[in-house]
């Protein structure tokens, strides 16, 4: 199974939204289902076959996550992001201030879903190959 030391190499080349299809090819070719990411903390929860979960920790000190949503805000914000105009920590906070609390990665779909505090689902993408 995979490790959290895999999984933070992976990301590591990750510098903005545009390196993130390559990432997701990469993680589910070590075996991962799928995954959880925190916006509050960075903490993600990276799932495989059998149960295994390998978990990552808060990776800053926490955001303050708003507690009303502003989807379309965060779909151009997303874009921009997509388009490799923002880095992660920007983005991270971009979906702090618009009510992004989470986002969960499907690797048998490809796709991601973004949630708000209310586990409301607010957006869905299918990423691509």
């Amino acid at each position: 199974m995979f490790t959290v030391e895999q999984i933070r190499a992976a990301h590591s080349k990750v510098k903005s939204g545009a390196d993130f299809p390559a990432y997701i090819k990469e993680i589910k070719s070590l075996g991962v289902t799928h995954y959880e990411a925190y916006v509050a903390d960075g903490h993600i929860d990276y799932h495989g076959i059998n149960d295994y979960t390998a978990k990552v920790p808060a990776k800053y000190h926490p955001l303050a996550i708003a507690e009303t949503a502003k989807s379309e805000e965060f779909k151009a914000g997303l874009v921009e992001h997509q388009e490799g105009k923002t880095d992660f920590l920007t983005f991270i906070k971009m979906c702090a201030i618009f009510g992004i609390e989470k986002w969960t990665i499907s690797m048998d779909k490809l796709t991601c879903s973004y949630y708000d505090q209310s586990g409301n689902i607010l957006l869905v993408e299918e990423i691509p190959q």
